[in-house]
Order: C-alpha cells, then structure tokens, then sequence
C-alpha cells in the first residue's frame, strides 16, 4: 500500500499481518480525497482519523497539506504498525 498523491506520493504504508486490520484501498483513498479535495482545501487543515488502523487515512491528508493528524486506534498490533509508519515517513509531531 502507497500514499497516493502530495508530498509523501509513492511512500510505502506497512499494515498489521493478520484480518484484524482491513485497510482502505489506494483507490478508495484516490476517491475520498478527490471528492473531498473538490469542495475543500485540505492546506492547514487539522483532521482525525479514527479506528486509524494503518493511518493511510490521516497519513493521505498530511501528505495533501493538513496541518495535523490525530490517529485513534485501540488495537496494540495495529497501533504499533501505525507508529512505524509515521516514523517511517517523518510526520510525527
């Protein structure tokens, strides 16, 4: 899994092993965010992205210009896939 558009554009998304976590699709992503992107200007913008799972959701906006991400995630595996990932690209706070 990739971000698919912005400055992390390319960038590789791990997610937890196992079917605890179903992640949303690049395509999907691609989707929510055209649409969204359409009537809003995601620059600045401070979202949350809950039951983040592996925080393609979040990682997407911040990648597209938000300001700040929030991730909420419950699950210990998935969490831990999660931190990697932001470390990984060098968004955390």
């Amino acid at each position: 899994m990739r971000v698919v558009a912005g400055e992390l554009r390319g960038r590789r998304i791990e997610s937890p092993e196992g079917k605890t976590t179903r992640p949303t699709t690049d395509m999907a992503r691609e989707a929510i965010f055209n649409s969204l992107g359409s009537h809003y200007d995601l620059t600045g913008a401070r979202v949350v992205d809950c039951f983040a799972g592996t925080g393609a959701l979040g990682i997407e906006a911040i990648s597209r210009g938000a300001a700040h991400a929030t991730f909420i995630e419950r699950d210990k595996h998935a969490l831990e896939v999660l931190k990697h990932n932001i470390d990984t690209l060098g968004i955390a706070d």
